[in-house]
Protein backbone atom coordinates (compact mmCIF):
# COMPACT_ATOMS: atom_id res chain seq x y z
CA UNK A 1 0.00 0.00 0.00
CA UNK A 2 2.74 2.66 0.79
CA UNK A 3 4.48 1.89 -2.81
CA UNK A 4 0.66 2.61 -4.45
CA UNK A 5 0.93 5.67 -2.11
CA UNK A 6 4.36 7.00 -3.59
CA UNK A 7 2.91 6.16 -7.10
CA UNK A 8 -0.06 8.10 -6.85
CA UNK A 9 1.97 11.10 -5.11
CA UNK A 10 4.17 11.49 -8.07
CA UNK A 11 1.26 10.75 -10.57
CA UNK A 12 -0.39 14.14 -8.99
CA UNK A 13 2.62 15.90 -9.19
CA UNK A 14 2.50 15.61 -12.77
CA UNK A 15 -0.80 16.46 -13.14
CA UNK A 16 -0.72 19.77 -10.84
CA UNK A 17 2.38 20.86 -12.93
CA UNK A 18 0.71 20.47 -15.72
CA UNK A 19 -3.06 22.08 -15.20
CA UNK A 20 -3.87 25.34 -17.41
CA UNK A 21 -6.95 26.41 -15.86
CA UNK A 22 -8.85 26.76 -12.81
CA UNK A 23 -11.43 24.45 -13.65
CA UNK A 24 -9.31 21.32 -14.59
CA UNK A 25 -7.34 22.20 -10.92
CA UNK A 26 -10.38 21.95 -8.92
CA UNK A 27 -10.76 18.60 -10.69
CA UNK A 28 -7.61 17.39 -9.63
CA UNK A 29 -7.92 18.72 -5.96
CA UNK A 30 -11.01 16.91 -5.66
CA UNK A 31 -9.66 13.44 -7.52
CA UNK A 32 -6.77 13.55 -4.93
CA UNK A 33 -8.09 15.56 -1.36
CA UNK A 34 -11.73 15.41 -2.07
CA UNK A 35 -14.18 14.05 0.54
CA UNK A 36 -14.18 10.60 -2.38
CA UNK A 37 -11.18 11.21 -3.31
CA UNK A 38 -8.03 8.90 -3.64
CA UNK A 39 -6.47 9.35 -0.32
CA UNK A 40 -10.03 9.59 1.30
CA UNK A 41 -10.03 5.79 -0.33
CA UNK A 42 -6.85 5.03 1.20
CA UNK A 43 -7.64 5.91 4.56
CA UNK A 44 -11.01 3.67 4.60
CA UNK A 45 -8.36 0.52 3.25
CA UNK A 46 -6.35 0.88 6.36
CA UNK A 47 -8.63 -0.27 8.91
CA UNK A 48 -8.39 -3.85 6.51
CA UNK A 49 -5.08 -4.12 7.12
CA UNK A 50 -2.95 -5.51 9.55
CA UNK A 51 -2.50 -3.99 13.41
CA UNK A 52 1.41 -4.21 12.88
CA UNK A 53 1.02 -1.84 9.50
CA UNK A 54 -1.39 0.62 10.38
CA UNK A 55 0.48 2.73 11.83
CA UNK A 56 3.31 3.15 8.92
CA UNK A 57 0.55 3.16 6.25
CA UNK A 58 -1.87 6.16 7.76
CA UNK A 59 1.25 8.49 8.26
CA UNK A 60 2.47 7.19 4.75
CA UNK A 61 -1.09 8.58 3.86
CA UNK A 62 -1.24 12.15 5.64
CA UNK A 63 2.31 13.21 4.53
CA UNK A 64 1.54 12.26 0.68
CA UNK A 65 -1.95 14.42 1.45
CA UNK A 66 0.42 17.28 3.16
CA UNK A 67 2.52 17.11 0.12
CA UNK A 68 -0.22 16.52 -2.81
CA UNK A 69 -2.18 19.47 -0.75
CA UNK A 70 1.25 21.41 -1.60
CA UNK A 71 1.31 20.71 -5.14
CA UNK A 72 -2.25 22.43 -5.56
CA UNK A 73 -0.87 25.37 -3.83
CA UNK A 74 1.96 25.54 -6.33
CA UNK A 75 -0.46 24.91 -9.41
CA UNK A 76 -2.68 27.47 -8.25
CA UNK A 77 -0.06 30.43 -7.77
CA UNK A 78 1.07 29.48 -11.65
CA UNK A 79 -2.33 29.90 -12.47
CA UNK A 80 -3.20 33.15 -10.98
CA UNK A 81 0.14 34.88 -12.04
CA UNK A 82 -0.75 33.56 -15.70
CA UNK A 83 -4.36 34.98 -15.62
CA UNK A 84 -3.13 38.46 -13.92
CA UNK A 85 -0.35 39.11 -16.71
CA UNK A 86 -2.63 38.21 -19.13
CA UNK A 87 -5.70 40.10 -17.63
CA UNK A 88 -3.42 42.98 -17.52
CA UNK A 89 -2.04 42.93 -20.71
CA UNK A 90 -5.93 42.78 -22.15
CA UNK A 91 -7.35 45.05 -19.59
CA UNK A 92 -10.38 46.51 -20.80
CA UNK A 93 -12.48 49.30 -19.49
CA UNK A 94 -16.15 49.01 -20.63
CA UNK A 95 -17.39 52.97 -19.39
CA UNK A 96 -15.45 54.06 -22.47
CA UNK A 97 -17.31 55.28 -25.63
CA UNK A 98 -17.62 52.64 -28.20
CA UNK A 99 -15.56 52.54 -31.38
CA UNK A 100 -14.11 54.54 -32.65
CA UNK A 101 -13.34 56.56 -30.45
CA UNK A 102 -14.22 60.50 -30.40
CA UNK A 103 -11.28 63.01 -30.94
CA UNK A 104 -10.10 65.22 -27.83
CA UNK A 105 -9.37 68.60 -28.79
CA UNK A 106 -7.55 71.88 -26.83
CA UNK A 107 -9.10 74.09 -24.58
CA UNK A 108 -9.63 77.16 -26.03
CA UNK A 109 -7.39 79.11 -23.81
CA UNK A 110 -4.78 76.45 -24.31
CA UNK A 111 -5.38 76.80 -28.22
CA UNK A 112 -4.89 80.86 -27.60
CA UNK A 113 -2.03 80.67 -25.60
CA UNK A 114 -0.43 78.40 -28.46
CA UNK A 115 -1.26 81.26 -31.05
CA UNK A 116 0.30 83.65 -29.20
CA UNK A 117 3.76 81.92 -28.49
CA UNK A 118 4.18 80.62 -31.99
CA UNK A 119 3.30 84.52 -33.16
CA UNK A 120 6.02 85.92 -31.42
CA UNK A 121 8.49 83.30 -31.87
CA UNK A 122 8.26 83.76 -35.36
CA UNK A 123 9.26 87.10 -34.49
CA UNK A 124 12.36 86.21 -32.50
CA UNK A 125 11.14 86.15 -29.17
CA UNK A 126 11.96 82.87 -27.01
CA UNK A 127 9.87 81.42 -24.68
CA UNK A 128 11.22 81.45 -20.84
CA UNK A 129 9.21 80.07 -17.80
CA UNK A 130 9.52 80.80 -14.16
CA UNK A 131 7.80 80.25 -10.75
CA UNK A 132 4.69 80.71 -10.04
CA UNK A 133 5.19 80.80 -6.24
CA UNK A 134 7.52 83.56 -6.12
CA UNK A 135 9.38 85.86 -3.49
CA UNK A 136 7.70 89.60 -3.16
CA UNK A 137 10.99 91.00 -4.20
CA UNK A 138 11.18 89.69 -7.73
CA UNK A 139 6.87 90.43 -7.82
CA UNK A 140 6.89 93.78 -6.74
CA UNK A 141 9.68 95.34 -5.48
CA UNK A 142 12.26 94.61 -8.45
CA UNK A 143 9.45 95.65 -10.50
CA UNK A 144 9.66 99.34 -9.17
CA UNK A 145 6.84 98.76 -6.52
CA UNK A 146 8.08 99.16 -3.10
CA UNK A 147 6.14 98.42 0.05
CA UNK A 148 4.38 101.68 0.03
CA UNK A 149 3.54 101.87 -3.04
CA UNK A 150 -0.23 102.56 -3.73
CA UNK A 151 -0.03 100.26 -7.13
CA UNK A 152 -0.05 97.11 -4.68
CA UNK A 153 -3.35 97.68 -3.21
CA UNK A 154 -4.55 96.30 -6.74
CA UNK A 155 -2.14 93.04 -6.66
CA UNK A 156 -1.10 92.04 -2.89
CA UNK A 157 -2.31 88.83 -3.50
CA UNK A 158 -2.14 85.20 -1.69
CA UNK A 159 0.96 84.96 0.35
CA UNK A 160 2.24 81.61 1.30
CA UNK A 161 4.35 83.32 3.91
CA UNK A 162 6.21 86.37 5.23
CA UNK A 163 7.96 87.19 1.06
CA UNK A 164 6.16 84.52 -0.63
CA UNK A 165 3.47 84.67 -2.79
CA UNK A 166 1.64 83.16 -5.43
CA UNK A 167 3.06 85.76 -8.95
CA UNK A 168 0.61 88.35 -9.90
CA UNK A 169 1.86 88.47 -13.14
CA UNK A 170 5.04 86.79 -15.39
CA UNK A 171 6.96 89.79 -15.15
CA UNK A 172 9.09 88.22 -12.52
CA UNK A 173 10.42 85.46 -14.58
CA UNK A 174 11.61 88.97 -16.99
CA UNK A 175 13.58 90.32 -13.79
CA UNK A 176 15.14 86.23 -13.02
CA UNK A 177 16.12 86.17 -16.83
CA UNK A 178 17.91 89.69 -16.87
CA UNK A 179 19.99 88.82 -14.14
CA UNK A 180 21.48 85.70 -15.66
CA UNK A 181 22.16 87.30 -18.88
CA UNK A 182 23.28 90.62 -20.65
CA UNK A 183 21.42 92.54 -23.84
CA UNK A 184 20.22 91.92 -26.31
CA UNK A 185 17.47 90.31 -24.68
CA UNK A 186 14.24 89.35 -26.43
CA UNK A 187 11.84 86.64 -25.01
CA UNK A 188 8.05 86.42 -23.81
CA UNK A 189 6.77 84.62 -20.13
CA UNK A 190 3.86 82.59 -20.71
CA UNK A 191 1.96 81.45 -17.42
CA UNK A 192 -0.75 80.53 -14.46
CA UNK A 193 -0.90 83.81 -12.32
CA UNK A 194 -3.11 84.56 -9.02
CA UNK A 195 -4.91 87.93 -8.04
CA UNK A 196 -7.44 88.82 -5.35
CA UNK A 197 -10.04 89.14 -7.63
CA UNK A 198 -13.61 88.10 -7.17
CA UNK A 199 -15.18 86.24 -10.07
CA UNK A 200 -17.19 88.19 -12.70
CA UNK A 201 -18.33 88.21 -16.30
CA UNK A 202 -14.08 89.61 -16.57
CA UNK A 203 -12.23 88.94 -13.45
CA UNK A 204 -11.17 85.66 -12.23
CA UNK A 205 -8.63 84.93 -9.08
CA UNK A 206 -6.67 82.82 -11.39
CA UNK A 207 -5.83 83.93 -15.19
CA UNK A 208 -3.41 83.34 -17.67
CA UNK A 209 -0.58 85.79 -18.88
CA UNK A 210 1.81 86.12 -21.57
CA UNK A 211 4.47 89.20 -21.41
CA UNK A 212 6.85 90.11 -23.62
CA UNK A 213 10.52 91.68 -22.65
CA UNK A 214 12.92 93.85 -25.51
CA UNK A 215 16.00 95.43 -23.79
CA UNK A 216 18.44 96.40 -26.68
CA UNK A 217 20.49 99.30 -27.76
CA UNK A 218 18.37 101.66 -29.95
CA UNK A 219 15.02 99.86 -28.46
CA UNK A 220 12.00 102.76 -29.18
CA UNK A 221 8.41 102.88 -28.60
CA UNK A 222 7.95 102.47 -32.09
CA UNK A 223 9.41 99.13 -32.16
CA UNK A 224 6.99 98.58 -29.43
CA UNK A 225 3.94 99.59 -31.83
CA UNK A 226 5.28 98.11 -34.98
CA UNK A 227 5.89 94.68 -32.86
CA UNK A 228 2.16 94.57 -31.61
CA UNK A 229 0.50 95.48 -34.28
CA UNK A 230 1.91 92.73 -36.04
CA UNK A 231 0.61 90.70 -33.53
CA UNK A 232 -2.87 91.45 -33.81
CA UNK A 233 -2.67 91.52 -37.79
CA UNK A 234 -1.81 87.49 -37.42
CA UNK A 235 -4.11 86.88 -34.63
CA UNK A 236 -7.05 88.70 -35.42
CA UNK A 237 -6.52 89.24 -39.46
CA UNK A 238 -6.36 92.16 -41.49
CA UNK A 239 -9.57 94.24 -40.47
CA UNK A 240 -8.87 94.97 -37.07
CA UNK A 241 -7.30 98.62 -35.85
CA UNK A 242 -5.25 99.60 -32.72
CA UNK A 243 -4.64 102.69 -31.18
CA UNK A 244 -2.85 103.24 -27.89
CA UNK A 245 -3.91 105.17 -25.04
CA UNK A 246 -1.63 106.65 -22.55
CA UNK A 247 -1.94 104.74 -18.75
CA UNK A 248 0.17 104.18 -15.35
CA UNK A 249 2.33 101.12 -15.02
CA UNK A 250 4.94 101.24 -11.92
CA UNK A 251 7.58 99.46 -14.45
CA UNK A 252 7.39 101.05 -17.70
CA UNK A 253 7.22 104.83 -18.60
CA UNK A 254 5.93 105.91 -20.67
CA UNK A 255 3.14 103.70 -20.51
CA UNK A 256 0.17 102.51 -22.63
CA UNK A 257 -2.97 100.50 -23.17
CA UNK A 258 -3.78 99.05 -26.55
CA UNK A 259 -7.06 98.98 -27.99
CA UNK A 260 -8.38 97.15 -31.03
CA UNK A 261 -11.13 97.90 -33.29
CA UNK A 262 -14.32 95.95 -32.23
CA UNK A 263 -14.58 92.57 -33.89
CA UNK A 264 -18.55 92.69 -33.49
CA UNK A 265 -19.84 96.34 -34.88
CA UNK A 266 -16.41 96.66 -36.84
CA UNK A 267 -15.62 100.23 -34.35
CA UNK A 268 -19.12 101.57 -34.85
CA UNK A 269 -19.97 101.09 -31.53
CA UNK A 270 -22.34 98.55 -30.32
CA UNK A 271 -23.39 96.82 -26.81
CA UNK A 272 -20.08 94.65 -27.20
CA UNK A 273 -17.90 97.30 -27.10
CA UNK A 274 -20.03 99.73 -24.85
CA UNK A 275 -20.85 101.71 -27.79
CA UNK A 276 -17.42 103.47 -28.08
CA UNK A 277 -15.93 100.87 -31.09
CA UNK A 278 -12.87 99.57 -29.45
CA UNK A 279 -11.53 97.20 -27.01
CA UNK A 280 -8.95 96.77 -24.68
CA UNK A 281 -6.43 93.92 -25.15
CA UNK A 282 -3.09 94.46 -23.31
CA UNK A 283 -1.08 96.82 -21.58
CA UNK A 284 2.70 97.88 -22.56
CA UNK A 285 5.20 100.51 -22.63
CA UNK A 286 9.00 101.31 -22.13
CA UNK A 287 10.98 99.84 -19.21
CA UNK A 288 11.35 101.88 -16.24
CA UNK A 289 14.95 102.67 -15.97
CA UNK A 290 15.06 101.98 -12.18
CA UNK A 291 14.20 98.45 -13.13
CA UNK A 292 17.45 98.60 -15.63
CA UNK A 293 19.52 99.20 -12.72
CA UNK A 294 18.45 96.84 -10.60
CA UNK A 295 19.41 94.27 -12.52
CA UNK A 296 22.84 96.19 -13.62
CA UNK A 297 22.07 97.64 -16.92
CA UNK A 298 23.39 100.35 -18.44
CA UNK A 299 20.41 102.81 -19.05
CA UNK A 300 22.52 105.66 -20.77
CA UNK A 301 23.13 102.44 -23.36
CA UNK A 302 19.98 100.31 -23.37
CA UNK A 303 16.03 100.51 -23.68
CA UNK A 304 13.42 98.04 -23.91
CA UNK A 305 9.94 97.80 -23.84
CA UNK A 306 7.57 95.49 -22.37
CA UNK A 307 4.03 94.04 -22.89
CA UNK A 308 1.49 92.01 -20.84
CA UNK A 309 -1.14 90.19 -22.37
CA UNK A 310 -4.10 88.08 -20.87
CA UNK A 311 -4.64 85.27 -22.59
CA UNK A 312 -8.51 84.23 -21.56
CA UNK A 313 -9.16 88.36 -22.56
CA UNK A 314 -7.25 87.33 -26.17
CA UNK A 315 -9.96 84.46 -26.15
CA UNK A 316 -12.74 86.31 -25.02
CA UNK A 317 -12.02 88.38 -28.05
CA UNK A 318 -11.09 86.23 -30.80
CA UNK A 319 -14.27 84.18 -30.14
CA UNK A 320 -16.59 86.99 -29.24
CA UNK A 321 -17.45 85.34 -25.93
CA UNK A 322 -18.74 87.87 -22.85
CA UNK A 323 -17.95 86.26 -19.58
CA UNK A 324 -14.61 84.48 -18.60
CA UNK A 325 -16.22 82.08 -16.71
CA UNK A 326 -17.17 79.83 -19.37
CA UNK A 327 -13.57 78.78 -20.10
CA UNK A 328 -13.44 77.12 -16.42
CA UNK A 329 -16.86 75.93 -16.14
CA UNK A 330 -15.99 72.10 -17.93
CA UNK A 331 -19.33 72.66 -19.45
CA UNK A 332 -18.90 70.82 -23.04
CA UNK A 333 -21.69 71.78 -24.74
CA UNK A 334 -19.66 75.04 -24.67
CA UNK A 335 -16.08 73.42 -24.90
CA UNK A 336 -16.75 71.47 -27.91
CA UNK A 337 -17.71 74.55 -30.13
CA UNK A 338 -13.70 75.13 -30.61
Amino acid sequence: MIEEIKRIEQESREEFASAVGYEELEQLRIKYLGKRGIFASFLKRIGALDSELRPAAGKAVNDAKITVASFFEEAKLRIESSAGAKSSATFFDYTLPSYPFPKGFLHPCTRVMDEILDIFMEMGFEVELGPEVELEYYNFEALNTPKDHPARDLQDTFYISGDVLLRTQTSPVQVRVMETIDPPVQMVSPGVTYRRDAADMTHLPMFSQVEGLMVDRGVTFGHLKGILAEFVRQMFGEGRRTRFRPHYFPFTEPSAEMDISCGVCGGKGCRACKGIGWLEILGCGMVHPHVLELVHYDTEEFTGFAFGIGVERIAMLKYNIDDIRLFFENDLRFLKQF
